[in-house]
């Protein structure tokens, strides 16, 4: 732990708003659910405070520890919280700041110039939702521990020993009252969000083990992050599947109007745009202004550029649009702002509108100076613009065909697709089933009153290496596009997600390779081009069973091997003969089977698919469905542990 007398941060900078009593009744207002995700997020929050450390100059290095016993750990070398007593309150900072909601350092701007953690709810929450919470702070020369059940002081501040680092360590289990879907910590989730960190913030190194996985050395399964190049190295980091159009990312810093501006960006021969936004540290999914500032900047510089170099002539029968010059680009961009405004508790769209003017202003300036000193570069992404405005008339005109074949044929929808008959979305489903034979089997015993079918033969286009048009002729995608109603595209002209006519859009395959290659050039599909599906939760995933298990006129099924071993067990034990069947394929159901497996809502199971970290997925399917089989390679040989042969 560094060496930091902490002397300018005291418990007078602690200003204290309201209680905690609400936390443990209503925990997903403050968490967002009480999933998974809701899981991962206490870690977020406790992190993002040595992260906010950091910011301000006194953190350097992280460690993040799982223990098998389901405990985490979090240490930082930063000041460590205060525990001199409270003026107001008359009980230790520490405790304050662990036990009062909207409580903390963030609100007392000489201690925070900026935070990601503003709303001061973060370790007070993580407190109220854990069973056993521990503190323990290194500062002035001394250790302190202090000790909490579910947001409740057990063990007042004391004095444990003497140091001459400083830093805090955080010690909790997640409470199986509040996360009773599971309580386990995912090594994966948790190492996205810690890579995330490293990028934006180069100058901290965090440390990821995990003494629940123990590898063939017997060492730990431990990752360090640490990128000296930051966003830089973030956007190499995503392109690495992808074949870039120049050597190094382009990189602009800047600072203005008190805005600290960072933004590296890339162009590649992919189709998609691939744009991330933070703001301090918080990642802006939804965007904001500062993403309209870096949009408007981007255009306006190559437009000028294109105009003045005659790449685009005055009266060309192409028309460029914004869009046209963000197809193959991939940025990362990050903004500091002291009182920023985010919509919503989510923090995931940014409002202040000063800073699209700081963020428009220095990108455009910054990246006019880089196209002037780098023509060959220039030119390159201004050809790649004028294909892509060329292949967006195409794609325009596809459409069009789209409309008028749908016209022709009456109805408007796919000849194949055997719909249900309700006309409600909210309670419509449509199973993309591999397959005529599968589907056959699923229009038979599907519920016809809320259950469409759309067989699908063979394997969709791989969208990852294509360009709109080409996508639009092909015919399988042509039927999904048609039976969905939304249309396709990026643009809210091309994508209408409020015409969509299936809340679920379920995929059926079968449980082999090409099943799960099936499935993968699918959701890649929903998530390049109508990834707003993906994030409003409408795209699922059916899981049939493995096998049959027969022993006389009973009959059970067994979704993975484990499940089919515990049943052989007990048939074996009440010593009944039995017939164990492999299901190969989807065909090899009858519809009753099929039905009361797979379709049924009353005993199915659906695995939603979601994106809680977009740059992440962009990573993966970059990775899977790109042109680079290296990373493809290293993927696969990394996870060949958790994969299924198909033998």
């Amino acid at each position: 732990m560094a060496k930091n007398n902490g002397s300018d941060y005291k418990a007078s900078n602690i200003q204290v708003l309201e209680g905690l009593e609400a936390v443990r009744k209503r925990p997903a207002m403050y968490i967002g659910d009480i999933g998974p995700r809701g899981l991962h997020h206490l870690i977020n929050e406790v992190v993002d405070n040595s992260i906010d450390e950091a910011l301000a100059g006194h953190c350097d290095t992280i460690e993040v520890r799982l223990f098998d016993n389901g405990s985490i750990r979090i240490t930082d070398n930063g000041r460590g919280i205060p525990v001199d007593m409270h003026p107001k309150l008359g009980m230790p900072a520490i405790e304050v700041v662990l036990t009062k909601l909207h409580a903390g350092g963030k609100f007392d701007k000489d201690s925070y110039k900026v935070s990601g953690g503003l709303h001061g709810v973060g370790v007070s929450c993580v407190n109220a939702l854990s069973t056993h919470f521990q503190a323990e702070v290194w500062r002035d020369g001394k250790k302190y521990s202090m000790e909490f059940e579910r947001g409740i002081t057990k063990s007042p501040l004391k004095e444990i020993g003497t140091t001459k680092e400083t830093g805090t360590i955080i010690t909790f289990f997640p409470d199986y009252e509040i996360f009773t879907q599971t309580v386990e910590f995912k090594f994966d989730v948790i190492a996205e969000r810690m890579r995330e960190l490293a990028f934006l913030n180069p100058q901290v190194t965090i440390d990821l083990i995990d003494e629940r996985d123990i590898q063939d050395d017997g060492e730990f399964l431990q990752e360090t992050y640490h990128y000296a190049g930051g966003v830089k190295d973030f956007v190499a980091y995503l392109d690495e599947s992808r074949e870039p159009f120049m050597e190094e990312p382009i990189y602009i810093e800047g600072e203005m109007d008190g805005v600290p501006v960072e933004l590296a960006l890339q162009y590649n021969s992919s189709f998609n745009e691939n744009v991330f936004s933070y703001v301090n540290n918080i990642n802006t999914r939804e965007g904001g202004t500062h993403i309209s500032g870096f949009r408007r900047a981007l255009t306006r510089s190559f437009k000028t550029y294109a105009e003045k170099n005659k790449i685009i002539k005055p009266g060309s029968k192409v028309t460029i649009s914004g869009e046209d010059f963000r197809e193959g680009l991939t940025a990362v961009l990050s903004v500091k702002v002291a009182e920023p405004q985010f919509e919503g508790q989510t923090k995931t769209k940014l409002g202040n509108s000063e800073v699209q003017s700081a963020v428009e202003v220095l990108v455009y300036e910054k990246l006019n100076e880089y196209l002037e000193q780098n023509p060959k570069n220039s030119r390159k992404i201004l050809d790649k613009v004028v294909l892509a405005a060329e292949a967006r008339e195409a794609a325009r005109k596809a459409r069009q065909l789209i409309q008028r074949k749908s016209i022709m044929s009456g109805g408007g929808l796919p000849g194949k697709l055997a719909d249900c008959s309700i006309n409600d979305p909210e309670h419509a489903e449509v199973y993309l089933v591999e397959g005529d034979s599968a589907g056959g089997s699923a229009k038979m015993g599907r519920n016809r009153s809320f259950q469409a079918i759309l067989p699908l033969r063979g394997k969709i286009l791989n969208v990852e290496k294509a360009n709109i048009n080409k996508i639009l002729e092909n015919k399988e995608i042509q039927a999904i596009i048609t039976a969905l109603g939304t249309g396709v595209g990026h643009s809210e002209e091309d994508f209408e997600v409020e015409k969509l006519r299936y809340h679920k859009i379920i995929i059926m395959t079968d449980a082999d390779v090409d099943g799960s290659h099936i499935r993968t050039l699918l959701l890649t599909f929903f998530y390049r081009y109508m990834k707003p599906l993906v994030e409003n939760g409408h795209i699922y995933i059916a899981t049939p069973p493995l096998y049959k298990i027969t022993a006389g006129k009973q009959i059970e099924y067994a979704w993975d091997d484990p499940t089919r071993d515990r049943i052989l067990n007990q048939l074996k034990k009440d010593k009944k003969k039995f017939d164990v069947s492999r299901y190969k394929g989807l065909g090899e159901m009858n519809p009753e089977q099929l039905w009361e497996t797979t379709m049924d809502p009353e005993f199915r199971t659906l695995q939603l698919v979601t994106v809680d970290s977009a740059a992440a997925a962009d990573k993966l399917f970059s990775t899977l469905m790109g042109d680079d089989v290296e990373p493809r390679r290293e993927f696969i040989e990394r996870n060949a542990r958790y994969a299924t042969l198909d033998v």
